[in-house]
Order: structure tokens, then sequence, then C-alpha cells
């Protein structure tokens, strides 16, 4: 069968992506071990899941994600912290709402906070659905806060 152009030039995952698919499966395995367990205890879990996951960080994404932390749980109680392959991430109902992306992770400039389909903040037909973070000064923190609250409805 002949190939096509596009598939001819497809080399598949990389080993990034095939990393962040396989600690995701990691995450499901692990959730799915907690079955039995009281609500409080998995979400109980879950948090310690985040913050061992934050503490593996390097500096400036640690220090970058700590706060984030502190001011999601602040903001959005709500929101159920939980690993999301491989990022700290914050969920309605099992649903990622917003998640913090290190830059050392994805081997980028810039640690970013994304926010999902899930997150109530549209606006027209075009905004953001990631902010890059190079750091945290009271004004951003501000509008962080406003965001979370925002995208957590």
């Amino acid at each position: 069968m002949p190939m096509s152009k596009s598939s001819e030039n497809y080399s598949g995952f990389t080993a990034d992506e095939r990393a962040a698919m396989k600690e995701h499966a990691r995450e499901e395995k692990k959730a799915a071990s907690r079955r039995g367990a009281s609500r409080a205890e998995k979400e109980a879990a879950a948090e310690q899941d985040v913050l061992a996951k934050i503490s593996e960080m390097q500096d400036a994404d640690r220090t970058l994600a700590e706060r984030i932390h502190k001011i999601i749980r602040e903001a959005a109680p709500e929101l159920a912290p939980k690993l999301w392959y491989g990022m700290p991430a914050y969920a309605r109902d099992g649903k990622v709402v917003c998640h913090f992306q290190s830059a050392e992770k994805f081997k980028s400039r810039y640690a970013t906070l994304g926010f999902s389909d899930q997150a109530a903040l549209d606006d027209g037909v075009m905004w953001p659905a990631a902010y890059a973070l190079t750091e945290l000064t009271a004004a951003a923190e501000e509008q962080i806060t406003a965001l979370v609250r925002k995208a957590a409805g």
C-alpha cells in the first residue's frame, strides 16, 4: 500500500511525548489503586502527589509552582489538585480546569499556567488559554487569582 507524503514524514511520538504518556499511565494506575479509599483520603493523597511533583522541580519552576498551587487552593478551593501528564493540575468533577507546566519539563524558556476548555474563560470568539510565567509579582498574583476564580466559575 503506498504511503502518503504525510505518513512518510511521520516518525512517531517524541521521547518527551512518550514519557508524558507513560507518566499519565502511572498516574491512572496509582489513582485506580486508591479505589475503596474515602473521598477525603483520595483528595489528600492527590494533593500530596502534586506537592511531591512540585518538590522535584528545579528552583525557578518550583518557586512558581508552589506559589501557583497556593493561589489556586485559596482562590478556588473547590478545584481538586491532581497530577495530569506529570503536571500539577486542578480539576472540577475530575476534569482539569487549569494546570502548571514547568519550563524545564518541556525545555521551554518559561513556565505556563494553562486553562482547559472546562475553564469558564470564554470571551467572544478568541481568548488566551495559557499564560507564560517568568516571575510572580504582586500584580501578576492578583491577575492569576482573578483568572482562577473566573475559570472555576
